[in-house]
């Protein structure tokens, strides 16, 4: 090729670049043009929904910040949702550490749950906890493993939103390793799972700490253990798993935000920047 067009090829792509980048510094100064959606993948009341919706109202941008549940399926139907978004950071999705799973229990995704998000941030962690109703005969962890043992696959146990949910694969890991005999019932999120468990449909329910602890407070739940390794801070009087009938357990949940593959850094940074400032709130 003559060394002229070379040069000019080579202008034209620097050229390009510049276009290109200054294209996308003003799509992230105009950024948002619309609603920011907030997916989440379990329904309104539990944890998650919980975390989610202080965050998103300590989030202050040009438009306004909202939260679309999309229960079901163990967190892939919101999932699968976000994953076929618009890349331009008007959709974001809510993860728990449940995501990090969905490959494993779900062979058949439409998605990658890795390769086809851009990830945010990480928000924060917490313990998981296994909880009974307030008048249940199992006064400890111990009580009700026993009585697992004496009954096995008469008692039962819900786990927050179900299938690749961190806090229902903790209590199946328990369950495995103590040879327990426990029947799962899947829930769509933790409100219905903790409504089900003070209606007496449920033996017990394993959970994120924040969704038990107001009824924990009302007297109508008691909390047996917690499955950390160490104690729970809020709960300094309840014994873990690991100190009572289980010494190989250790298991807490997490919460983060990821966006769709190819969101334009800029975009990107700006989210980042604004989520974080909303969680170093007083609220949050």
């Amino acid at each position: 090729m003559h060394t002229g067009n070379r040069h000019l090829l080579r202008s034209l792509a620097a050229g390009i670049g510049i276009a290109l980048a200054g294209l996308a510094s003003a799509c992230a100064q105009n950024f948002p043009t619309r609603p920011v959606t907030v997916v989440v993948p379990f329904s309104p009341g539990g944890a998650a929904d919980v975390v989610a919706r202080v965050l998103a109202q300590n989030v202050h941008l040009k438009q306004p910040v909202v939260i679309d549940n999309k229960p079901g399926a163990g967190g892939t139907i919101a999932a699968a949702a976000v994953a076929k978004a618009a890349p331009d950071g008007h959709t974001v999705l809510f993860i728990t550490a449940g995501h990090a799973g969905q490959r494993a229990l779900y062979p058949k995704l439409s998605y990658d749950p890795v390769a086809d998000f851009t990830p945010l941030m990480g928000v924060s962690q917490s313990p998981i906890v296994i909880a009974v109703k307030a008048d249940a005969p199992y006064r400890t962890i111990g009580d009700f493993v026993e009585a697992a043992r004496k009954r096995p696959g008469k008692l039962n146990c819900a786990g927050g939103g179900g299938g690749a949910t961190v806090t229902n694969l903790a209590f199946e890991q328990m369950k495995a390793d103590l040879r327990l005999d426990i029947a799962a019932v899947p829930y769509k999120g933790s409100a219905p799972a903790l409504t089900a468990l003070l209606g007496g449909e449920i033996d017990c329910d394993s959970d994120n700490v924040s969704a038990m602890l107001p009824m924990v407070s009302a007297g109508k739940v008691r909390i047996l253990a917690v499955m950390n390794k160490s104690r729970a801070s809020l709960l300094p009087d309840v014994p873990t798993v690991a100190e009572t009938v289980l010494p190989s357990m250790e298991a807490s949940a997490w919460f983060g935000i990821l966006l769709p593959k190819g969101t334009q850094p800029a975009v990107v940074e700006e989210l980042r920047k604004q989520f974080a400032t909303a969680l170093g709130t007083p609220q949050c």
